[in-house]
């Protein structure tokens, strides 16, 4: 790769990783505003949307548009805000990336104030030289309503959907939780 072609990977890369960014927060936004249109302009026709416990599972527009307005019907006024955002580029294709968000969000489905902290992994493509949401998976590592936040890290059941309590996501499902557990919290002292 010659030096100008080197430049022009890494402008290019920090265009995109702006953009990127821009796409993680304006989607939070519209979450926040029910901006159905302007959200649904966020994917690939073939996006995905998952959730590990399968309550959000979503192909294409017309699924994710199904979950969204199905989610956005019963939840009132709503804060999402993003925090750090990692974007990896593929070597491969200059049209493609991945990503971590972390992120919080206060909500309110039901008439109920809900606090949330969760982690989107995403898979993004440029189309037609714009940055979109290929795939996006959202991990929760609690969702509980205000009154339960005192002790919402105290156990494994961290998230709360229609008063029934799941396991939370993350971290106890991370590869590395489960290696620092094994060999620090779990070995007998001798």
């Amino acid at each position: 790769m010659s030096d100008l072609e080197d430049l022009r990977r890494k402008i290019d890369r920090i265009e995109s990783r702006a953009a990127i960014r821009d796409l993680a927060t304006i989607y939070a936004i519209c979450c926040d505003e029910h901006d159905m249109p302007r959200l649904l302009s966020l994917f690939t026709e073939d996006a995905r949307f998952d959730s590990p416990s399968g309550l959000m599972k979503a192909r294409g527009h017309r699924e994710i548009s199904d979950m969204f307005v199905g989610m956005l019907r019963i939840r009132g006024p709503a804060y999402h805000w993003t925090h750090d955002h990692l974007v990896e580029f593929s070597d491969a294709n200059a049209d493609e990336a991945t990503g971590l968000v972390l992120s919080h969000a206060e909500t309110c489905p039901n008439n109920e104030v809900s606090l949330a902290a969760m982690r989107y992994k995403d898979r993004y493509r440029r189309v037609q030289g714009r940055w979109l949401f290929a795939e996006r998976t959202i991990e929760f590592l609690y969702y509980v309503p205000a009154k339960d936040f005192p002790t919402a890290l105290s156990g494994p059941m961290r998230i709360t959907v229609g008063g029934n309590r799941l396991k939370g996501d993350y971290p106890e499902s991370l590869p590395a939780w489960q290696a620092f557990a094994r060999q620090y919290v779990e070995q007998k002292p001798s």
